[in-house]
């Protein structure tokens, strides 16, 4: 493959950033991205996401080879002379549950204005099928005035990035590819092998590439619903569900899924993109649905399963203090995005509860701008009716938990990482 291939990653976050770097150990790549901040921190060496190999970031900085190296702009003019556009933004979803496109479809007006013969657009935003030439090539052609498959041409290779994960990074994971002609599909998946170590699967078209995403997490969203309703059921039941799943895990073909919180930019967001385009074509998805709405109230089952037991040991609970452990979406991990610790807090908060939240790991000033939390910076001296942990980052291991539980604290765990003596409940 030609070295001379000039590509723009556009969006540097958790997916867009990881991606840039590997291309640029081969290719001459430019990294754009809206936010002036963003793109100042990482020319002084600085990834909030904590996603990025800074020894790899820095080389690829000060590569001087014309034909390879990184650049970081949020300058569109630096991304013009480009011919590859690697489109990396977020795809959220609204307050509706429903597809949020906006960064998606800005950027493709963006790149419509400066497209020019021959370029090739590819996009890992996560999806519905059908959004990258039914939503995004008519933008494309509408601002740059070219036809589609016959001026410029789009491929969509989805995103697996996994946030925190160490071990299965970007060039590890297997990578689904597509174009939109044989050969355009071709050269994409030839791009792509050339940085990821783990392989590549080349789908029949990009309309399948887009819903191999989709289903990817809507089965472990699925999954998650199941134990989680199981473990709604054997509370009642005054079973531990950990314990069933134990002994269930002994049979050979059993899927050991974990019950908790299902937050994140994927998992809880993509089994959404994938219902609004099956409802669109008129079909109810019944089963990923109900999925969503398990996994949606699990937050409030544990503020209301602690409230329940604070209330059976004659604890007073309005003006009483909670301390929530962990709010970012997963372990060991400073992503806060759809975050469901946000679902324990304020329920805890409606039942007239004052509530600390602690995590060394979110970034305080996007959880108070986001959320109007104030995150503190160390675990209070102060009595606590409870403690929940709802996020198992490796340094609450540290904490003291037999001290609150001695100064009258009930210890709830989300996360069935503490140990079981020193608990009074867990999912």
């Amino acid at each position: 493959m030609s070295q001379q291939i000039k590509i723009a990653v556009i969006g540097l976050g958790y997916v867009g950033l990881p991606l840039a770097i590997e291309f640029a150990k081969k290719y001459q790549v430019i990294g754009f991205d809206i936010d002036e901040n963003r793109i100042n921190e990482l020319k002084t060496g600085i990834d909030t996401t904590l996603e990025a190999n800074l020894d790899d970031l820095k080389e690829v900085l000060e590569e001087k080879i014309l034909s390879k190296g990184l650049v970081l702009s949020f300058d569109t003019s630096a991304i013009q002379n480009c011919s590859i556009y690697i489109v990396t933004v977020p795809t959220p979803i609204g307050h509706l549950k429903t597809p949020d496109l906006n960064f998606l479809l800005t950027a493709s007006a963006m790149l419509g204005k400066i497209l020019k013969k021959d370029d090739i657009v590819i996009y890992e935003s996560t999806v519905y099928p059908g959004c990258t030439e039914e939503d995004c090539v008519p933008i494309l052609e509408k601002y740059s005035k070219l036809k589609y498959n016959q001026d410029f041409f789009c491929g969509y290779s989805p995103e697996r990035i996994n946030p925190g994960d160490k071990i299965n990074t970007l060039t590890k994971i297997k990578k689904v590819t597509s174009g939109s002609t044989p050969e355009i599909a071709q050269f994409i998946n030839n791009l792509y092998a050339s940085i990821i170590t783990a392989g590549t699967h080349l789908a029949p078209s990009i309309k399948v590439a887009e819903a191999s995403k989709a289903i990817e997490n809507a089965q472990r969203d699925v999954n998650i619903s199941f134990v989680n309703e199981l473990a709604l059921i054997f509370d009642k039941m005054n079973i531990d569900t950990a314990d069933v799943l134990e002994a269930a895990s002994t049979k050979w073909n059993f899927l050991n899924y974990k019950p908790g919180l299902v937050g994140g930019h994927c998992i809880g967001v993509d089994p959404y993109y994938l219902a609004y385009k099956s409802e669109l074509l008129g079909y109810k998805p019944e089963v990923i649905l109900s999925g969503r709405r398990v996994n949606d109230n699990m937050g409030m089952f544990v503020a209301k399963k602690v409230v329940k037991m604070m209330l059976a040991q004659d604890k007073v609970v309005s003006g009483s203090n909670v301390l929530i452990l962990g709010f970012a979406f997963k372990e060991n991990c400073p992503d806060i995005r759809n975050t469901r610790v946000i679902d324990i807090y304020k329920e805890l908060k409606s039942f007239g509860i004052t509530v600390d939240v602690f995590d060394p790991w979110a970034n305080k000033v996007e959880v108070e701008d986001e959320y109007d939390i104030k995150l503190l910076d160390k675990i209070s001296s102060q009595n606590y009716a409870a403690v929940i942990l709802a996020v198992a980052h490796h340094e609450f291991t540290a904490i003291d938990y037999a001290t609150l539980k001695d100064t009258g604290a009930l210890i709830f765990d989300t996360k069935s990482f503490i140990d079981r003596k020193l608990i009074d409940a867990r999912l």
